[in-house]
């Protein structure tokens, strides 16, 4: 048996008596949610501890709770938020690059927060212009513990440093992304956009005399819907 099927189960084992201390919106849920984000980590082989479960169900937990007031998300049921935000994460971290993340228009910390959570060793720059957004994931990485995190709030024309890994889940045009992310890319980066459908021909084309590009098929459990992880590199470096 592998390692992350030895991790979900011992937490699928024990999230019945799972300590609710800290959640605040999930409550008779909790185990369930605690269930359906165990058997994801383990469909995609993510090895995760118990500690870091509970991490992303308490972030689930503070997203529904701060939503009201911050305008963070506009699903508001637990597991439809569990689907679609933290498992829909999830599903790049086994194909993301190594090296130091910024993620461009990170909103609530999707999937800043969600990556530094599940990969504690990756430094992550979680990037957005609105404060509020912001504000709440540095509240909620203080909360969970998180020193590998860093939120800016900031536009990312006015943002300076470099990074081996730029991501981003906010942008519906890949070449937009490509546009304002290339600048905050270092040498020998990675760009790695989560998009619902596969790019088209005619942005694929429009690209690929500089970039070389991969498309990755991706399933996340629980959700019917088109995901793609796109990553590219650049070809004259």
């Amino acid at each position: 048996m592998s390692a992350s099927a030895n991790s979900s189960n011992g937490f699928l084992a024990t999230h019945a008596s799972i300590d609710p201390t800290g959640f605040a919106k999930l409550g008779a849920q909790l185990p369930q949610l605690a269930d359906i984000l165990a058997q994801a980590t383990e469909h995609l082989s993510l090895s995760l501890t118990a500690t870091q479960q509970r991490q992303l169900l308490l972030y689930l937990d503070q997203l529904l709770l701060w939503n009201k007031a911050y305008n963070l998300t506009a699903i508001t049921d637990p597991t439809e938020a569990l689907v679609k935000h933290v498992i829909d994460c999830l599903a790049i971290i086994a194909h993301l690059p190594a090296g130091n993340l910024l993620d461009i228009g990170t909103g609530a910390g999707l999937p800043a927060v969600i990556i530094a959570i599940c990969q504690p060793e990756r430094h992550c720059t979680a990037l957005d212009s609105n404060q509020k957004k912001i504000r709440f994931i540095k509240q909620i990485s203080s909360e969970l513990g998180l020193t590998n995190i860093q939120p800016i709030a900031a536009r990312i024309e006015a943002h300076e440093a470099q990074y081996e890994v730029v991501t981003s889940r906010a942008f519906a045009s890949l070449i937009d992304f490509v546009t304002v992310a290339q600048p905050r890319l270092a040498d020998n980066g990675y760009l790695c956009a989560m998009k619902g459908k596969a790019p088209t021909a005619e942005e694929l084309s429009s690209l690929a005399s500089t970039w070389q590009i991969k498309t990755i098929k991706l399933t996340v459990p629980r959700l019917a819907e088109s995901r793609h992880l796109i990553e590219l590199s650049n070809k004259s470096v």
